[in-house]
């Protein structure tokens, strides 16, 4: 009976780690495929291009614009990162801080549009902004960006919030400390750790958010993603390699900025805290 139970335990740890190898085999097999392409010369029925070369890069490059678009993109997302972390720090301390009738009804709210895709609150969203004229602009999209990240950044924040312990609050207010200095001096170090984590999650969510972007950009308000949906789609005739070449561009842009917010957020400790 042991032996039995044993035997099963080992063949479904054999089977999970099979196709997590699977899985993981496929996104590297389609990853090196695109950035092969990127390189190639030619690539037409064969195991290996005919050629390699750079020229597919500097092609993309001057072709989409992408120095361009590139500066749009991080505009667009250092401005959401920005506001999301000017209004939702503040919001996160009033909601863990503070009771009030239909509290959880708010907090339901902020959930919703990290649970709802964003094409279903998209559409509507953007009819708003191209009637309030907001939409096809640089102002509208970091708007559509703001509604999923500013509850995003509540919801991570009000658990490092919590931890903290409201005595402390009150002893500087004891020693004449005002709600600037209060926040500045006390709060802030406190959640920094928090913060941090909130906002490289949010850089990193803002860069590749496709729907909300793609229903409210213009054609100088587009990020890197849209831009790309367009080079694939748009009409004419391009080389696969130079939109290959901007895909690489697109997966080592987001990449860096991960890996970055990886060194200093680990998402494991958010989860634990939330659970404290």
């Amino acid at each position: 009976m042991v032996k039995d139970t044993r035997l099963s335990t080992r063949l479904w740890a054999a089977a999970n780690w099979a196709l997590i190898g699977f899985f993981v085999l496929n996104l590297f097999a389609m990853i090196a495929t695109v950035v092969t392409s990127s390189f190639a010369t030619r690539w037409l029925g064969t195991w290996f291009p005919a050629g390699w070369t750079t020229r597919w890069y500097s092609a993309a490059w001057s072709e989409f614009q992408l120095s361009d678009v590139l500066t749009v993109t991080f505009q667009i997302v250092f401005l959401v990162v920005f506001l999301s972390g000017l209004i939702g720090v503040p919001a996160a301390y009033a909601l863990a801080r503070r009771d009030f009738p239909g509290k959880k009804l708010i907090m339901l709210l902020f959930l919703l549009p990290l649970l709802v895709p964003p094409i279903t609150f998209g559409i509507p969203l953007a009819t708003v902004l191209y009637r309030t004229g907001l939409a096809g602009s640089m102002s509208g999209v970091v708007l559509a960006n703001l509604v999923p990240t500013v509850p995003f950044v509540i919801l991570v924040m009000i658990p490092f919030i919590e931890q903290i312990d409201t005595k402390i609050e009150a002893a500087a207010r004891v020693f004449g400390a005002g709600t600037f200095k209060l926040f500045v001096h006390i709060l802030l170090p406190l959640l920094m750790p928090g913060i941090l984590a909130a906002l490289l999650l949010v850089l990193v969510r803002t860069i590749a958010m496709f729907e909300l972007t793609f229903l409210t950009a213009g054609p100088t308000s587009q990020t890197l993603v849209v831009a790309l949906y367009y080079a694939v789609f748009a009409a004419g005739v391009r080389a696969v390699q130079s939109i290959d070449a901007m895909a690489v561009i697109y997966m080592v842009t987001t990449l860096v900025w991960l890996v970055i917010a990886l060194r200093f957020v680990n998402p494991t400790q958010i989860v634990a805290r939330a659970k404290r």
